[in-house]
């Protein structure tokens, strides 16, 4: 699978371990920064991330700030996209299996690189359910990003 990573610089020092985790489980990998500590706009990355799922250049990606909060509003902006902060591995399962979530996000100043790990495995791993009730409910998310898109025009 091809994975987009990208982070603000309060999750400079966790992307960078999630990267190398990614490769070990045998993904390939876009890292589209930051690429150290320096302070960074976090919209920015998220953009990043998912024009790279949009465009197909990533099948799936990870997006980390400091609490998560500000980077899973900003890239669930992007129409198609389907962000999700997880910081349970419950949520990390069910946001794949019943709502086809595409980006993962975390949250650096909240989680140990122990359970980020564990989350980003889950996040892979799984797939989208294909039941008939998922994908009627997914069918109606669009739908809804289609309807406001629309209205701005």
């Amino acid at each position: 699978m091809r994975v987009v990573l990208g982070s603000d610089h309060a999750a400079f020092e966790l992307k960078q371990q999630i990267l190398e985790y990614v490769r070990t489980l045998g993904h390939e990998v876009l890292d589209v920064g930051t690429h150290d500590s320096s302070p960074v706009d976090y919209p920015d990355f998220a953009e990043a991330v998912g024009t790279a799922i949009i465009n197909n250049e990533a099948d799936r990606g990870i997006l980390l700030c400091g609490s998560g909060v500000g980077s899973v509003v900003a890239a669930n902006k992007i129409p198609g996209i389907r962000a999700g902060i997880c910081h349970d591995c419950y949520a990390a399962h069910q946001g794949v299996e019943h709502d086809d979530m595409n980006v993962l996000v975390l949250g650096a100043r909240i989680i140990a690189v122990a359970l980020a790990q564990d989350l980003v495995k889950i996040f892979l791993e799984t797939r989208f359910s294909e039941e008939e009730r998922f994908k009627r409910r997914l069918a109606k998310v669009t739908n809804l990003e289609n309807k406001y898109l629309l209205k701005k025009l």
